[in-house]
């Protein structure tokens, strides 16, 4: 029987519908769980939808998997592997098949409290010998003065939980780094919460106002240089295909990729290895470096999820959902591969500049094949663009 797929996601990111293409080549039936709107749902590659709800996001995330039936969850941002795990926490002795379906999907589920914690996941990458800036909790507001004092500036402030340069200020300045942190450790008033919902139409705030939650901080030494990742699929801590690329474009100082170039790194790639070796994971995840101007890169934060870099293909090794269905079906399709191994993401770098001439030299990764979803990213390009961290001004 072919292997079920069920994705979950809270937002409306188009690279999940390329990720829903690389499990249905890969010879899996796959469901998306996703709100309406979402270009995912209106994937060819996608059996069923079955609705997200911002305001019942665990009941709603049991019904998916009640009416799908999958053999592996994939997670596709941050909230989705939060909610994940909490439906796990709330089955785990109730409900058997649901615990058990979520082991096999994330991998030892211990783990992911540390990982998910920016200051612990350093510690331990660090214990484990990988390269890493320095880097601490900020519970304190003199402890901001006393990382600036330790490691100079400038410094990277972050809050857990947050993605997409979301929740991420650059401080090159202490009055800079101190507002930073007076700015992401308040949480956010419920009438600025209800605001936002309103704003963003975005109904994961009216969360926030009935429930404001203290944010955890830490402060990171800022590394010079080119932003890098991986992206790699493994099964109980053992890497079974993974993608190393340098980021030539991104979204603003610290927001995603626009284009990047895939490379072969032996640093990058024995992070990784090391990283779900220790934590014993499976499924798709992803980790974030900065290549420094020696060429060297530095570990700076994991993404305990699938990424945008791996709903890539780049043949054998290097497509990710073939590469993780294989220990669960021995005749696992591929996709063809992308002969160019730079990639331009749609719809963001068209979004940035039409005239970007990385969309003639690179592979322009458009779904061509996949009509709904395009013109789903394309309506959702047109929407403003919801405001991100960006560096306090000097």
């Amino acid at each position: 029987m072919a292997c079920r797929v069920l994705l979950t996601t809270t937002v409306g990111w188009p690279s999940v519908a390329r990720l829903a293409y690389g499990f249905a080549a890969a010879s899996c039936v796959v469901d998306a769980h996703a709100s309406d709107g979402a270009p995912v749902v209106s994937s060819r590659y996608v059996r069923a939808a079955h609705v997200y709800k911002p305001l019942a996001p665990i009941a709603s995330l049991r019904a998916a998997i009640s009416q799908s039936e999958p053999d592996l969850v994939v997670p596709c941002d941050d909230r989705a592997v939060t909610h994940v795990l909490a439906l796990y926490a709330e089955a785990k002795g109730a409900e058997p098949p649901i615990s058990a379906l979520i082991e096999r999907s994330l991998g030892e589920l211990t783990s992911y409290p540390e990982m998910m914690s920016r200051y612990d996941f350093m510690e331990r990458a660090r214990s484990l010998g990988v390269r890493v800036p320095e880097t601490r909790p900020m519970i304190h507001d003199g402890d901001v003065d006393r990382f600036v004092d330790e490691v100079d500036l400038p410094i990277v402030l972050k809050v857990d939980g947050s993605w997409g340069g979301e929740g991420v200020i650059v401080a090159r300045s202490r009055t800079e780094a101190r507002a930073a942190w007076r700015k992401l450790s308040l949480a956010p008033s419920r009438l600025r919460s209800l605001v936002r919902a309103v704003r963003r139409r975005d109904a994961h705030y009216l969360n926030a106002a009935i429930s404001p939650s203290a944010a955890k901080i830490s402060a990171q030494k800022f590394v010079a240089g080119r932003p890098a990742a991986s992206a790699f699929a493994c099964w109980r801590g053992k890497v079974l295909g993974a993608i190393y690329y340098d980021v030539l474009v991104a979204d603003g100082e610290i927001g995603p990729p626009n284009v990047i170039r895939r490379v072969d790194c032996p640093e990058m790639e024995g992070a990784s290895r090391e990283i779900a070796r220790h934590y014993r994971l499976s499924g798709i995840h992803g980790m974030d470096f900065l290549r420094d101007a020696s060429g060297a890169v530095h570990l700076v934060e994991i993404n305990p999820r699938a990424t945008q870099g791996g709903t890539l293909a780049f043949g054998p090794g290097r497509d990710l959902p073939s590469a993780l269905v294989s220990c669960l079906q021995p005749l696992a399709g591929t996709r063809a591969p992308i002969l160019n191994d730079t990639v331009a993401i749609f719809p963001r770098e068209w979004q940035r500049d039409p005239a970007s001439p990385w969309l003639q030299l690179a592979h322009h990764d458009v779904p061509w094949d996949d009509p709904a979803v395009l013109l789903a990213s394309l309506r959702r390009a047109s929407l403003p663009k919801s405001p991100t961290r960006q560096p306090l001004a000097a």
